[in-house]
C-alpha cells in the first residue's frame, strides 16, 4: 500500500487541490458556496460545529477513490458523512477549514435485491428507510431500524455499528453486512463484496472497517443480509413498579414467546410525559401513571398476529396474577403498534425540548442494568443537585441510554461545556466500574474520544493505533474521531 508523505499545506496547495477536484467532480460534485455547505457544517445534535474546505458529493465509487488520491497528494483531510444524524460529532469537520466533507448522499442506488439469496446490494448513500420499502416491496426486510430511519444512511450505520430497537434477537449492524466496498486512505478500493459463509482467508477486513467511524476506509457499497417478511406481529405496552420488574418480565417473555421476542424496550414515567407534553396529537396507552414501562415486540415469519397476540396476552396474563405487572395492552393493529413506537421513538426530541442535557449511551451486562439504573440516578443527581437523570431504552441488550438534564434555568451551550462535561465523566466512571462501555451504539466520535483515551484498555488502545498508522500514517482519514491523533498540519 503506497503512502507518500504529503505536501505541507498552503494556500496555492489549497487552490491546486480545488482546482483539480472541481475539474474531477464538476459543479455538482464539489461546492465551496458557504450557504449549500452550511447545513452540513453542524452536528444533529447541535454540538458541534466546523468549518471545511469544500463539500465533495462523488457519484460512484471509482470519483471516491480518485479523490481520495487527490486528497492525499495534497495532505487534505477528508472527514466522510452520511445522513449527518449521529449522536457524538463523528461526521463534523473541525474548525481550522482544512478538511473536506465527504458526503455519500449521491450514491443512493440499490444495485440489487434478490429474494432468493435474501440479500440487498445497497451504495453508502442509501437511507434506511427507503431500503425498509425496497425490501417490503419484496416480501423481505431489513432486520434493523431506529428512530432516525428517514435520515440515517448504510453507510454511517455500518461506519458506526448501529444498534436499534431489534438488536436483542437480531444483533447490530455488523451482523447484517454480508459484504463490504471501501475506499482505503491510499484511494485503493477494499472489494470484500462476496457473502461467503465460509471464508477463513486470514484476518476478517470487513469486520474491521464495521464501526471504525471512517479513520480508516469510506464505505461506499455493502452487502446486506434481509429476512423473510414477518407473517404474524404483536405490540404490547406494560407498565410496571419497578426497573428490576422490567427485567424479570424480560426473561419471562424471552421463555414464553422465544424467537419471537424482537424488543424490549424501557420507559420511565418522566420520559413518557415529556413525550406526551411535546407531541399533542400523542395518548398514553395505559390509563394509570407507572414508574416504568415496558414496549414488548414480537414478530414471527410463519406464526400470524392472532396466534402471537393469543400468546402474548397469555404471558401477560401470567405476570399480572404474579403481581410482576401492573397493567398491559396489546396492539389491535399496526397503527396502534406504530403509535406505541412513536412514543419511544419520540423521547430524545422530547428531552431535547426540555432544555440542555448529557446524553449518554452506555451499556452494562443484561443483569447488571437494573441495579446500574438504581444505583447511577441518585449518584449522579446527589453529586449534581438540580439535575434529574433519567434512563430509558434497549434493556433487552443492556443498552440504556441515559440522559442527565440540566438544572431549571441552566443555558443551553454553557451548561454542557461547564457543569456537563463532569456529570458525564462520573457518568462514565460509574459505567466502566460496572463492567459497560462508554458507547454502545452511537460510536465515539469527537465527543468520547477524551474519555475513550482515558477509560479504555491500553493495549486494546495500542493496538487500535497500530491499525490506523498502518492504514492512514498521515491521519488524513476523519482526524479528531475516535482515537486521540492530533490531525497532521
Amino acid at each position: 500500500m503506497n503512502h507518500p508523505a504529503p505536501p505541507p499545506r498552503a494556500a496555492a496547495s489549497a487552490t491546486a487541490f480545488l482546482a483539480a477536484a472541481t475539474e474531477l467532480l464538476g459543479p455538482k460534485g464539489l461546492t465551496t458556496d458557504p450557504e449549500r455547505m452550511d447545513a452540513w457544517l453542524t452536528d444533529w445534535r447541535g454540538r458541534y460545529t466546523g468549518r471545511a474546505l469544500a463539500l465533495a458529493s462523488p457519484a460512484s465509487t471509482a470519483e471516491v477513490s480518485a479523490l481520495v488520491r487527490l486528497c492525499a497528494a495534497h495532505g487534505v483531510p477528508v472527514v466522510p458523512q452520511g445522513g449527518n444524524s449521529g449522536m457524538a460529532g463523528g461526521a463534523t469537520p473541525d474548525e481550522s477549514g482544512d478538511a473536506i466533507i465527504l458526503s455519500l448522499r449521491r450514491m443512493d442506488a440499490i444495485r440489487s435485491l434478490s429474494l432468493e439469496a435474501g440479500q440487498a446490494v445497497c451504495e453508502a448513500g442509501v437511507i434506511l428507510q427507503t431500503l425498509h420499502e425496497a425490501a417490503d416491496a419484496a416480501g423481505l426486510r431489513f432486520p434493523l431500524t431506529l428512530g432516525g430511519k428517514g435520515s440515517a444512511t448504510i453507510g454511517g450505520l455500518i461506519s458506526t455499528n448501529a444498534g436499534g430497537t431489534q438488536v436483542l434477537r437480531q444483533g447490530t449492524m455488523r451482523a447484517q453486512v454480508l459484504g463490504l466496498e471501501a475506499v482505503l486512505p491510499s484511494g485503493e478500493v477494499l472489494d470484500l463484496m462476496t457473502p461467503l459463509k465460509k471464508d477463513n482467508r486470514g484476518f476478517d477486513l470487513k469486520q474491521l472497517l464495521i464501526g471504525s467511524e471512517g479513520t480508516l476506509g469510506i464505505v461506499t457499497a455493502a452487502c446486506l443480509r434481509l429476512l423473510p417478511a414477518p407473517v404474524g406481529r404483536a405490540t404490547a405496552w406494560v407498565g410496571l413498579g419497578g426497573i428490576v420488574e422490567a427485567r424479570t418480565l424480560l426473561r419471562q417473555m424471552e421463555r414464553a414467546m422465544g424467537d419471537a421476542l424482537e424488543g424490549f424496550e424501557v420507559v420511565p414515567a418522566h420520559c413518557l410525559a415529556s413525550v406526551l407534553a411535546h407531541q399533542p396529537t400523542a395518548r398514553a396507552p395505559l390509563d394509570e401513571t407507572h414508574t416504568w414501562n415496558a414496549l414488548v415486540e414480537c414478530v414471527s415469519p410463519s406464526q400470524d398476529s392472532a396466534v402471537l397476540r393469543e400468546m402474548l396476552e397469555t404471558a401477560l396474563a401470567t405476570a399480572l396474577e404474579e403481581g410482576l405487572i401492573a397493567d398491559a395492552v396489546i396492539a389491535a393493529n399496526d397503527t396502534q403498534a406504530e403509535a406505541f413506537w412513536n412514543l419511544r421513538d419520540g423521547i430524545s426530541a422530547a428531552e431535547r425540548a426540555l432544555g440542555p442535557a448529557m446524553q449518554h449511551d452506555i451499556s452494562v451486562p443484561v443483569e447488571k442494568m437494573p441495579e446500574f439504573i438504581l444505583a447511577a440516578v441518585p449518584d449522579v443527581e446527589g453529586a449534581f443537585p438540580g439535575t434529574c437523570a433519567v434512563a430509558f431504552g434497549h434493556l433487552g441488550d443492556g443498552n440504556v441510554h441515559f440522559h442527565v438534564l440540566a438544572p431549571q434555568g441552566a443555558v443551553r451551550g454553557v451548561w454542557e461545556e461547564a457543569e456537563g462535561k463532569a456529570v458525564s465523566a462520573r457518568v462514565y466512571d460509574l459505567v466502566t466500574q460496572w463492567g459497560g462501555s462508554i458507547s454502545a451504539e452511537h460510536g465515539i466520535g469527537q465527543m468520547k474520544v477524551a474519555e475513550l483515551a482515558r477509560l479504555h484498555d491500553p493495549v486494546a488502545l495500542a493496538v487500535m493505533r497500530q491499525v490506523k498508522q498502518a492504514l492512514d500514517p498521515h491521519n488524513l482519514f476523519n482526524p479528531g474521531k475516535l482515537l486521540d491523533i492530533p490531525p497532521a498540519r
